[in-house]
This record gives C-alpha cells, structure tokens and sequence, in this order.
C-alpha cells in the first residue's frame, strides 16, 4: 500500500502510526493536545481515497463533526464528504463521512439506519477522534459499544489525548477487534510554560517554577477573608488580562467553570481596548457580513464586546454566535475569549496562552478539585503549532487552593481511563434480536469494563485475602490442653448461666432471710442447680486457664472476620458479573413489561430497540399508551420536551403555564413513571425519567409561530439551553416518525411539530 507524503516533515510518532495504518492494522495514537493527530486521521482518509474505500470519522460533538465536515470539504472537494449527526444528514454516502459516535454506534444496532452489512459497506477505516470520551460519565458507554460491534475488517484508528492506561486500552481493542497497535508520545511541538498569577502582585505574573524546577517561592497564597469587613477586591480578571497583553501573550482562551462569570468577565474586561483600529475595522467588517447572513442574531447583547477583542464562549449562547466567535477568534482579531471547559474538547481555536481560572470546580455534589486530565485538556489549548515558539499557561490564585497544590496538579501524570459501559433496554433488545442469550453474554463479557475489572477488583481482593490471613491467624490458635473453639464456646455458655443463675439465687436469698421459716423447696432446688453449674464450670480445664480471655476474644474476632468475608465475597461477586447482572435485570424488566418473550423481541420490543433516550421504556410506555395520539403540535411539543428536559440546577424557577391539555398529558404520563420507577427500583435499574415542564410554554409558543425575541423574555436562561432544549425535543419527535409501531396519526403530528420547531435558530449548528 502507498504510503502518501505531506507537504511538511512528519514527526516520529505521526510517521509510526501511519506506518500500521498501511500494514493494515488498528493503531490507538495517545499524544497531548496540539501534538498533530489529526495528520494521523488524514492518511486513513488518503488511503481510502487511494483504494476506492470508504472512510468514517467521528467526533464527540456536533460542532467537532460540523468543523471536521468543513475542513475535509475544503480539502477533499465537498462531493467526497458527508455529515450525520443527530438531525443533520448530507451525502451520507460520500467516500469520508463525518458523523458523532453516536450515530455510528447506532448504525452498527443497523436500527434506523437499515442493514449494519449496507451502512458498513465498502468502509476500510472508522476513526475514533477524542476516544478519551470514554471516561465520560453519561456518554462513555458509546465509544465502548462503537469499538465491541465494529466489524472486524475494518481498522480503527482511535485517536485519544493523554492517559494514563494507554496499554491496557490497547490490550483491549486488540483482544475484542483486531490487531492493534499502540502509539504514545509525550511530545508537543509547542512546549508549555507555567505561570502564576498572586493577587498581592497585581503588576506581573510570576512563572511558577525556577529553572531547576522547584516552586517558586516569589509566589504566596491568596489571604481568606473572614467576617463582614472584607477588603475591597481588585479586579483580578483584568489585571491578568491586562498582563498578558503587555507580555505579547495573547490571543487567549480563559477557562472559567460558571457561564455566568464568563459574561461577567468579557464586560469587565471590554475596556482594556486589545485591538488596534485596523483590527476593530475587519472584526466589524466580518460580524457585519455574518450577521446580514443571519439577522437573527442582530440584536445579540454581545456585539459591542467583540469590537473590543473580547468575547465569551459557553452553552448558554445561541450555537450561530459561537461559530461567529470562533471564525473572529481563529482569525486572532479576538484576544480574549472566556469559555467554560466543553471549549477543551477539541475545537479548533488554538491560542497563544490558556488562563485557569481556579483549580477547584463546582459540581452536582459539591466542589472539587480538576482531575489530572481535565487539567491538561485545557492547558493544551495553549500555543500555535508553527505561530508559537512557547505556548503560557496562567493559572490564577485563589484562597481556596495552595500554590503547592497548583504545582502538583501541573506535574500530575493523566488519569486512566475507566469503562462508562451500561447496559440499556435498547441495547438488550438489540443483542437478543441478533444473538442468543449466551452470545450476548459473550458480547456483554468483551466490555472495557470487564477486561478492566483486575484494577479495580484489585482493592477488593487484596482486603479479602487480609481477612482471610486474619481469619487463618485466629484459627490457628493452640490450646496446652487440646481442647477447640466449640468447648471453649461451651465453657463460655456454662460460665454464662451459672453468674445468671447465682445472681438470681442471691437475690431470692436476701427476700428469704427476714421471713421466719424454712427456705422453700424451689428456692433449695434452684440453689442446688446453681451449685452444679459452678461444679460443671470447674470440671472444664478453660477455668484455671491463664489464656482464656484472650482466647475468647479471639472468637468474638473471628466471629466479625467472618461476617466481613462473606460481605466482601458478595461485593466481589456483583463486582465481576456487574455488567451482566445488570444486562439480566433490563432483561427481566422487558420480559416483564412484554417487550421480551422467550429472550426474543416481540412487536414492542423491537419498537424499544429503536428508540434513542435516557430510558427508552419509559418513552415506549408513554407512545403505546395512546395518550398523545389527540394532541395538537403545539401541545405534542410541549409534552416531549417535558419527558426529555432533565432535572435543572436554577434556584427560582418561573411557572409559565403550559396548554391544559400539556397538562393532563404529563399528569398521566405521571402514573406511567411512578409504576416504571417502583418497577425499576425492584431491580435495582437506574435509568432516570424526566417530567419537567420549565421550557414546555416556550415551545408551545414557539410552535404556535411567536418570535425568538418573544420566547427569550419569557424565561431568565441562555439562549443556547432554549436552542438545546428544543434540538432534543426535536431529537424524539425525528424518532416517533422512524420508529416501529408508532401510530400513524402520532407521526403527522410529530412531523408537523418538527417542521414548525426547527426553524431560525434552532436549525443553526
């Protein structure tokens, strides 16, 4: 197979794994972010090219997929490339198909997309771009599903930033798919430098090592403040900024972790004036084309910040603004653009330095501080491959971490990736209607999860056989006179009733002795059963032993060893088997809802094999319960974008009032959830159900045709959540029409919502 040359010298790694890549094998390149795995990906794709194959490239985001669509357009002619994702499909049978994981993970189901023998057809290569995502707590699960159903012919070329368990990521897809090779660099053609930015030196950032590599002592913690008296602050965001751009170390991306402060930010820092006249002309001159182009975005409140060179960059902003900020950024008129994490996932906005704005990050349960590989996800971004000798990382003191702390963090060693793998309805449905029970069980048995389990069986095994080392220790205890844990046990249960025995005695004596006659018989008899008790204690040779107590402690030990073993075999048990008990329990729970028969998909089952969502039987129950068959659009979108709104973090959330009938819908749908969860809860399934109506009245009033502006000032909320909300809606109306068993006048409805739904700028990627 040829090998094909770039117009630039490759770097070893990059030529390493072109080279398996023509010997026909699967390659997993880990290298930092910036390192050039993208020229990997393209000579997968000239080889296709080369041998009239076909290619896939796919992406964890929709905004990745649309930027790898426009980049391999401009470079492989548009004919020969394609785009699916959710709800976007362009010449889906180009030789290069960029899609999400998603949808390829669905196409290997061959569910919505036909026969996995046609969607794969003529495909050599499938490159696997952020594989990393794996670590990713609600989506991980797919990249797992994508490498364990993709066909064995075809090479995969999974493209991964930095971790820590890169071999054993290998191992794996070497062991579930195909021959497959592992390259790993450390390399960046851009080094990093570190610097710190101590608020008590508001006039320069100080690097944070020497040149022998110590932390620099120049640099003192961020003083708390205590009590209502608090000093007046200076404004840190500014001063940073304002650093860097004396010190020609913008443009920059500033990772902060709250949209809000994003925003807040860009403001404060709007007054700094970081571009010249010539720059502010040609930023003016590109948002002036952009926006004729999309009027819609006209009256954006941010337009003012970017004449200034600033900008912010957060899920919160309408996708069509974003792409705006990312054309003005990669053109370097922005120099400052202040973004949340999801920036560090692959986009393409190569700065000259990243900003860290805290080390520590606030989450569903609580704050906590940035993962090893959270943290070089972001550092990365920083330093221009061919612009940038050096690429500045600044990370911004606050009270709430340590400069030491900050230190390790920049010397931590990335964290290994971990299997998100979880069985689902659908994915059970799919494997039965194609494999036998124990076939699954084989599939099931290939997760990452499974062939990973050593590591994180290891803490368990080790605590067992501590236990049982213990458990050994105290049974081998000896005796001087032969005698074993039961007499001991015997002498102990003797000694027991005899002190209970004479303790009763002496009190029946001390009752006896004012009255003036004879002791009664049944005081006597229990007095002479007491003293053969004492005469039986004394008869055991544990009474005169010096080694009792210790002896009898050991059993009360040994007792509590014993229970603690049979806790950790069963921990150890579910462990090993969790994927396929938990495979067994969506099962069961299909069977019993008549999805399953025999382990065979019946009518409904194959429906919920189809169905793409958090719980798919909650969706199924919800279409075959024929309560949105007499809905209108507007009520039928209202509806769906309740089931598919998850629970939100907002303090004060307005009521809107949704339509009567959205209402009693979503009361019925009500009923459904509470018998699913008791059902779920019964197997210990943890697949969540949403009812929550906080964007229900602005997409009824979407669809009844008011105007954008009209829907935004119903509700205090980023434009981009309405966008996202209303694309997820759309995602389940798109399923109703494709889905088996729906019934006719469902799908009508859903089209007709659907068409009224995406429009201006909800159609906007």
């Amino acid at each position: 197979m040829q090998t094909f040359t770039f117009p630039f010298e490759l770097d070893d790694f990059q030529k390493e794994a072109c080279d398996y890549i023509t010997d026909g094998k699967s390659v997993v390149v880990c290298a930092p972010t910036g390192a050039g795995k993208t020229v990997i990906a393209e000579h997968a794709i000239h080889c296709a090219i080369h041998n009239n194959q076909r290619v896939f490239y796919t992406t964890p985001l929709k905004a990745l997929s649309n930027q790898k669509f426009n980049d391999f357009s401009a470079k492989f002619g548009s004919d020969n490339v394609g785009l699916l994702t959710g709800d976007t499909s362009i010449n889906r049978n180009a030789q290069i198909v960029v899609m999400t994981t998603e949808v390829f993970r669905n196409m290997l189901y061959g569910t919505n997309f036909g026969s996995v023998t046609e969607n794969m057809k003529n495909v050599k290569y499938v490159i696997l771009d952020e594989v990393h995502y794996m670590n990713d707590e609600d989506r991980g699960t797919v990249w797992e599903e994508s490498i364990i159903y993709c066909p064995t012919n075809i090479q995969i070329v999974a493209l991964s930033a930095t971790v820590a368990n890169a071999q054993q990521l290998t191992d794996w897809i070497n062991t579930v798919h195909s021959d497959t090779r592992l390259v790993n660099t450390d390399f960046r053609p851009v080094p990093l430098r570190f610097f710190y930015f101590d608020s008590s030196q508001p006039n320069t950032i100080l690097p944070l090592f020497t040149p022998s590599g110590q932390l620099n002592k120049k640099i003192k913690p961020e003083k708390k403040q205590f009590g209502r008296k608090k000093t007046p602050q200076r404004n840190i965001v500014k001063d940073v900024v304002r650093n860097l751009y004396e010190k020609d170390m913008l443009p920059a991306i500033y990772f902060t972790f709250s949209r809000r402060k994003c925003d807040e930010q860009m403001e404060k820092c709007s007054s700094l004036y970081l571009v010249t006249p010539q720059e502010q002309a040609q930023i003016k001159k590109i948002m002036d084309e952009y926006l004729a182009e999309n009027p819609y975005l006209a009256k954006n409140k941010h337009i003012e910040y970017l004449l200034q060179g600033v900008a912010s960059h957060h899920a919160g902003l309408l996708p069509g603004w974003k792409v705006l900020v990312e054309k003005l950024f990669q053109k370097g008129l922005i120099k400052v653009v202040f973004a949340t994490e999801t920036l560090a996932a692959g986009i393409n906005m190569p700065a000259r330095s990243t900003v860290i704005s805290s080390i520590s990050k606030r989450t569903d349960s609580g704050h906590r501080m940035l993962t090893a590989s959270e943290f070089l996800q972001m550092s990365g971004r920083a330093g221009r491959r061919g612009m940038d000798e050096v690429g500045y990382v600044t990370i911004v003191g606050t009270p709430f971490q340590t400069p030491e702390e900050v230190a390790q963090l920049v010397l931590s060693d990335a964290n290994p990736l971990e299997s998100r793998f979880a069985p689902r309805y659908s994915m059970v449905s799919n494997l039965l209607q194609r494999f036998t029970l124990d076939e699954a069980k084989e599939l099931i048995l290939k997760s990452f999860g499974y062939f990973s389990s050593s590591s994180r069986l290891n803490p368990l095994l080790v605590q067992q056989e501590e236990i049982n080392k213990k458990i050994e220790d105290i049974s081998d205890f000896c005796c001087h006179h032969k005698l074993s844990h039961e007499d001991l046990k015997e002498y102990n249960k003797v000694r027991s009733i005899y002190v209970e025995h004479r303790k009763v005695y002496k009190t029946l004596l001390k009752q006896e002795k004012n009255k003036k006659h004879e002791l009664p018989q049944e005081v006597m008899d229990f007095g002479k059963k007491t003293k053969e008790l004492l005469e039986k204690m004394h008869s055991f040779q544990c009474d005169t032993c010096k080694l009792y107590k210790k002896h009898m402690k050991d059993i009360e030990v040994l007792v509590r060893y014993q229970q603690k073993q049979r806790k950790l075999e069963k921990q150890i048990e579910i462990e090993r088997d969790i994927f396929w008990n938990k495979f067994l329990a969506h099962r069961q729970m299909l069977q019993d809802y008549g999805y399953l028969k025999d382990n065979y998909p019946t009518d409904k089952g194959v429906m919920i094999s189809q169905i793409r969502a958090e719980n798919e039987i909650f969706i199924a129950e919800i279409i075959l319960s024929h309560i949105l068959e007499d809905l209108t659009p507007y009520e039928l979108a209202g509806v769906v974008c309740a089931i598919t709104t998850e629970d939100l973090r907002v303090d004060n959330m307005p009521y809107l009032p949704i339509a009567p009938k959205t209402r009693k819908t979503l009361n019925k749908i009500k009923d459904i959830k509470r018998k699913l969860e008791k059902s779920q809860n019964d197997y210990d399934i943890n697949a969540p159900m949403y009812i929550n109506s906080y964007y229900s009245a602005l997409i009824e009033l979407w669809v009844q045709g008011y105007e954008w502006d009209d829907i935004i000032d119903q509700i205090d909320m980023g434009e981009g959540d309405i966008v996202r909300a209303f694309k997820r809606t759309i995602d389940v109306l798109r399923q109703f029409c494709t889905i088996s068993n729906v019934p006719e006048a469902l799908v009508f409805t859903a089209r007709e919502a659907i068409d009224k739904i995406n429009r201006e700028p909800i159609d906007v990627d």
